[in-house]
């Protein structure tokens, strides 16, 4: 049974190995395939029952890769729908390179933004922030003109640097509590800012598009593709 081969797997990871078949396939096997993925990703997520899974010891870090509770099946369902919207937006490309491209970087992508959202400890959601920087500027690239290009370039930094101070913050936060556990961090008053906390907020307020943080939004989307501008819309700030 493959819902027994992916037990405890984050279906993102499902989407994201699915995405390498892509190139393979051709003609209808690969439009029914890229629309399936996300509905079998989404019927794993359902069969769970809740708790945590995919522990992993890293670097002396315990990493906590797939953590399945109320809220995170919420949002983790409504990014499955969005994938498959973004598909079934996505079907009218042809076979060509740089179509391919754009349906793996679209599904690597989703994948990506799957697993963060299970992610249950900040190392992991690192990695997974880190893959929807680097699969995402594909679709800005696709585009093929040099104004693309050095777009993606910009919008590259501006997401990979989210990353480093997130992790930046995760090593100071580790170092202050012992953990990296990706919870509450009571940061309601200015008093329970540290100096961790400060640089995982400043993260996730250039991933959101945070008032005077978001240039990089109107900049790059519209230098994506059509199909990439409707899944870059989906995902990243989300």
């Amino acid at each position: 049974m493959l819902t027994d081969l992916f037990s405890g797997l984050n279906p993102g990871l499902i989407i994201i190995l699915g995405a390498l078949i892509v190139p393979l396939l051709r003609g209808p096997v690969r439009k029914i395939f890229m629309l399936l993925l996300p509905v079998y990703s989404a019927m794993h997520l359902i069969g769970m029952p809740h708790g945590s899974y995919g522990h992993i010891e890293l670097m002396g870090l315990t990493m906590e890769t797939y953590r399945l509770d109320q809220l995170s099946f919420v949002f983790g369902l409504i990014f499955h729908i969005a994938a498959f919207l973004g598909v079934l937006y996505a079907l009218h490309l042809k076979e060509s390179a740089s179509d391919t491209m754009q349906h793996v970087a679209a599904l690597i992508y989703a994948g990506a933004g799957v697993g963060a959202v299970f992610a249950g400890d900040l190392m992991t959601l690192f990695i997974f922030w880190e893959l929807t920087a680097i699969a995402s500027v594909f679709l800005i690239w696709a585009t093929g003109t040099d104004v693309a290009f050095r777009t993606g370039i910009r919008y590259l930094i501006i997401q990979v640097g989210s990353g480093v101070l997130l992790l930046a913050g995760l090593v100071l936060h580790k170092a202050d509590t012992g953990s990296i556990a990706f919870t509450h961090f009571g940061v309601t008053t200015m008093a329970q800012f540290t100096p961790g906390t400060v640089l995982i907020f400043l993260a996730f307020c250039i991933k959101c598009a945070f008032p005077s943080l978001h240039n990089w939004l109107q900049d790059a989307y519209p230098q994506a593709t059509p199909t990439g501008t409707v899944v870059l819309s989906a995902f990243t700030t989300k």
